[in-house]
């Protein structure tokens, strides 16, 4: 048990799970440098996520009760808008993701901005939403990225991993800071369950785990998380875990994690607010 000031949550909860899928579609190395476009069945294994995918996985977050955020690039948006203006009708939160999956930290502060802007612009048009959130599709961004995100109207990033708690990022020339709500490589399903052969990701995998053993890492994670009262969030893709079987898998999962009655299930952008409200003081 850690000896760290306990976070504090929405009583009588004394721990937080933060449900979020990153709906990648195909979007990310092969479509930033062209090649799947000589790769059609990559193509269709990342179509799958938007197209086929998702309708089942809203079908078992409403089965389950669970708030969600969805991490969307807004390229996926504008080619599969229907299926995501689904995602907000259902009552998730839908947040960005660059806008074909791009590299934050490759991308010089202008190029960023580009991209923000224009998934702002897709997300309105589609959506009729200004989204809060953001989550880096690369895992790292560069130093002038956080007040970049504030400027464009992000309240909160789910980017980082250096902790297990949401902290506050002071964003020079703005009074209020940037939440962040940490992920873990630990609850990324593409650890576990990816498979693809061109591109070869992940690198040298030839198997995917058992589903009974990654069943298993999953809810020990939840425990120990929700044991020491943390905030635990997800980087679930649909494209990976929303198939037959593996919704098997989830459903498992939330049945696992909906034993607790100390739980708080909420999307990433309640408890960004949550979190500012309780701990700046400025």
């Amino acid at each position: 048990m850690s000896s760290s000031p306990q976070p504090t949550w929405p009583a009588p909860y004394k721990a937080c799970l933060a449900l979020a899928f990153d709906l990648d579609g195909p979007t990310g190395d092969a479509m930033l440098n062209g090649s799947i476009w000589r790769k059609p069945e990559y193509f269709g294994f990342g179509g799958y996520g938007p197209y086929r995918a998702l309708p089942r996985l809203l079908d078992l977050l409403d089965a389950f009760a669970l708030p969600t955020t969805f991490f969307v690039p807004a390229w996926v948006v504008e080619n599969w808008p229907t299926q995501c203006q689904a995602i907000v009708e259902r009552g998730h939160e839908v947040a960005y993701h660059g806008y074909k999956h791009e590299s934050f930290y490759a991308l010089n502060l202008q190029q960023q901005k580009d991209v923000m802007q224009r998934s702002r612009e897709v997300f309105w048009k589609h959506l009729h939403i200004r989204a809060e959130g953001f989550r880096t599709p690369s895992g790292d961004w560069r130093a002038e990225t956080p007040a970049m995100l504030v400027d464009a109207g992000v309240t909160y990033s789910s980017s980082m991993r250096g902790d297990d708690r949401p902290y506050l990022v002071k964003v020079p020339g703005h009074a209020t800071p940037l939440v962040e709500i940490p992920g873990r490589w630990e609850m990324d399903d593409y650890a576990s369950l990816a498979y693809t052969r061109a591109p070869d990701f992940p690198s040298g995998l030839d198997r995917t785990a058992s589903y009974e053993l990654t069943l298993d890492n999953w809810c020990r994670e939840y425990d120990g998380a929700m044991d020491e009262g943390l905030c635990l969030t997800t980087l679930f893709h649909p494209k990976i875990t929303g198939k037959p079987g593996r919704i098997l898998l989830l459903e498992k999962l939330f049945e696992h994690m909906r034993q607790r009655d100390d739980v708080w299930f909420a999307t990433c952008r309640d408890v960004a607010q949550w979190w500012l409200k309780e701990h700046h003081h400025g």
